[in-house]
C-alpha cells in the first residue's frame, strides 16, 4: 500500500535513490543534495506558514511505500509561479500565408519569448520510479495533488499549468537545443538544464526577443515543438482527461508542451466530497475505487474504498484508517479513481 504525504528532511537520502533513475529532464529536481535540501526547506516552510491567498509556495510531496518507507514517487504543486523571478516560455504562433498569383499555400509557425509575472498555479516535478509504474499508481500520484488543492483551495491561483517533459534522450541529446538554445547560450543542454533550477536570469539576459521562425529548423528539431516525452504521455492523458487542455505555450530549451485548466473546473476537484467516517470495517467491502484524503493536520492521502451509509456519514477500511491515521468522527475527502465514462445513448427505435 502506498501513501502521498508532504516530505520532510529525512526524506532527502531516499529522494536521492529516487532521482538516481530520473535521467535526463526532470529539471526542478536535479541530482544535487544541497539543491535538494533547499527544496524540501522551502516545502516545509510552506505548509507551516501561508498567508490569506497564493503567494509563491512549493509544496512537495512523496508517494511512500507504506510497509517499506522507501519513496518511490514524488510530485510537487506550486501556488502562483513569476513575481521577482519570472517564469520563461515560448508562444506558439501560427500564420497562414497564401500567394494566388502562384497558387500557394503555406502555414508558418513562429516561437515567440514570453515571460509571465503574475502567473497561475503550477503542477510539476512528478518522478515515479520505474519499477513501480503502471496506471494506478501514476495516476493516484497526479490526482492526489488536486485533493490537496480543494482542501486548500484559497491558498492557490485559479488556474493551473502543468509543463510537461519534451522529447529528450537518456543521454541528455535535445534536437531543439541543437538547432536553438546551444547558439545562444554557449553550453550544453544538461547544464543549461541545471543552472535554470538555481538562477532562471540568464534566459532573459542571453535569450532573442524576436521571433524564431520553426519552419526554418532541422526536420528532427520542428518535430519536437509540443511534443512529449514517452515517459510523460500517461501523465498527459490523465491531465487531459481531467480538464486540462493545450496553453499554446511551449518550454524553452526542451519544448514540451504546457497544458492549463480552470482549477475549479478539473474533475477530481469538482467532484470531490468532503464527508464524516461513521465506521470503520476491518472485514472487506466492495466499491469502487477512490482516492482519499485527510482534512485536517498532517496532508495524507490514500487509494481505498468509501461506501455512503443511510445516515448520510461514511465507511471505510481498517486498513485506510490506518494508513491515513484516521478515527470515527474525522473527515476524509474523496474523489473516485477515474472519471466515469459517459453514458451510451440509447439507440433509437426505427419506425
Amino acid at each position: 500500500m502506498f501513501i502521498i504525504r508532504p516530505i520532510d528532511q529525512k526524506d532527502l537520502d531516499g529522494l536521492m535513490q529516487l532521482l538516481e533513475k530520473s535521467g535526463h529532464g526532470l529539471t526542478s529536481l536535479p541530482k544535487d543534495p544541497e539543491v535538494l535540501k533547499k527544496r524540501i526547506r522551502i516545502s516545509e516552510r510552506s505548509f507551516l506558514h501561508r498567508g490569506d491567498g497564493p503567494g509563491g509556495e512549493d509544496y512537495l510531496f512523496v508517494m511512500e511505500e507504506l510497509f517499506t518507507g522507501k519513496i518511490v514517487g514524488v510530485c510537487a504543486i506550486i501556488s502562483k509561479i513569476g513575481g521577482f523571478e519570472p517564469y520563461y516560455f515560448y508562444r506558439l504562433e501560427k500564420t497562414h500565408h497564401e500567394s494566388k498569383s502562384i497558387h500557394v499555400k503555406n502555414d508558418v509557425t513562429s516561437l515567440h519569448f514570453h515571460f509571465i509575472h503574475n502567473g497561475p498555479a503550477e503542477i510539476c516535478s512528478l518522478y515515479l520510479h520505474p519499477d513501480f509504474r503502471n496506471s494506478q499508481n501514476g495516476r493516484f500520484l497526479s490526482l492526489s495533488r488536486f485533493l490537496f488543492i480543494a482542501e486548500n483551495r484559497k491558498h492557490f491561483e485559479d488556474q493551473v499549468i502543468a509543463e510537461l517533459r519534451g522529447m529528450v534522450n537518456d543521454s541528455g541529446h535535445s534536437p531543439f537545443w541543437d538547432a536553438v538554445g546551444k547558439y545562444f547560450f554557449k553550453i550544453d543542454f544538461p547544464t543549461a538544464d541545471y543552472l535554470y533550477v538555481k538562477n532562471k536570469k540568464f534566459i532573459e539576459e542571453l535569450m532573442p526577443k524576436y521571433p524564431i521562425i520553426a519552419n526554418l529548423l532541422p526536420e528532427d528539431a520542428q518535430f519536437v515543438i509540443g511534443k512529449v516525452h514517452l515517459n510523460t504521455e500517461p501523465a498527459k492523458r490523465i491531465l487531459e482527461q481531467e480538464g486540462f487542455r493545450f496553453s499554446g505555450l511551449v518550454g524553452i530549451f526542451e519544448p514540451g508542451p504546457v497544458l492549463i485548466a480552470e482549477v475549479d473546473n478539473i474533475r477530481a476537484i469538482r467532484e470531490s466530497i468532503v464527508g464524516e467516517i461513521e465506521e470503520i470495517s476491518e472485514k472487506p467491502f466492495k466499491t469502487e475505487m477512490y482516492i482519499i484524503s485527510t482534512t485536517s493536520g498532517t496532508f495524507r492521502s490514500a487509494l481505498g474504498g468509501v461506501t455512503r451509509l443511510k445516515s448520510g456519514n461514511y465507511k471505510i477500511s481498517g486498513v485506510t484508517a490506518a494508513a491515513l491515521k484516521l478515527r470515527l468522527g474525522d473527515k476524509i475527502r474523496f474523489v473516485s479513481f477515474k472519471p466515469k465514462a459517459p453514458a451510451k445513448k440509447k439507440a433509437s427505435a426505427k419506425k
